[in-house]
């Protein structure tokens, strides 16, 4: 149930970021309230999982996840340009999330 949740937390985040960027500095009111309300979902879901789930962890997966996924919805949506280094840093935050969830004990399974 935590994964589940949390997933539920990297979602909101997720559409929260790309909403605060559509709202071009708040001044889409209609975007900042999805930004608003999304960040809430994400922080309030964030927090029942840190309940069974070690906080490093948790936010590692969160804020990895959460940053490839506004990364590629950054290219496919507002057409940013990324370069070779910022790729190869893209899959490193998930190479780590991926080693943290395979191989580390730590991570509640």
């Amino acid at each position: 149930m935590p994964w589940f949740l949390l997933a539920i937390a990297i979602t909101g985040e997720v559409v929260a970021t790309t909403a605060l960027k559509a709202s071009d500095g708040f001044t889409k009111w209609n975007y900042g309230i999805i930004s608003i309300v999304g960040y809430g979902v994400a922080f309030y879901f964030l927090s029942i999982v840190l309940k069974t789930m070690p906080v490093g962890i948790a936010y590692a997966i969160w804020a990895g996840a959460g940053v490839a996924m506004v990364t590629l919805i950054g290219i496919f949506l507002f057409g940013q340009k990324l370069d070779l280094y910022a790729y190869l840093g893209i899959a490193l935050i998930v190479s780590g999330v991926a080693v943290l969830n395979l191989l580390s004990q730590t991570s509640a399974h």
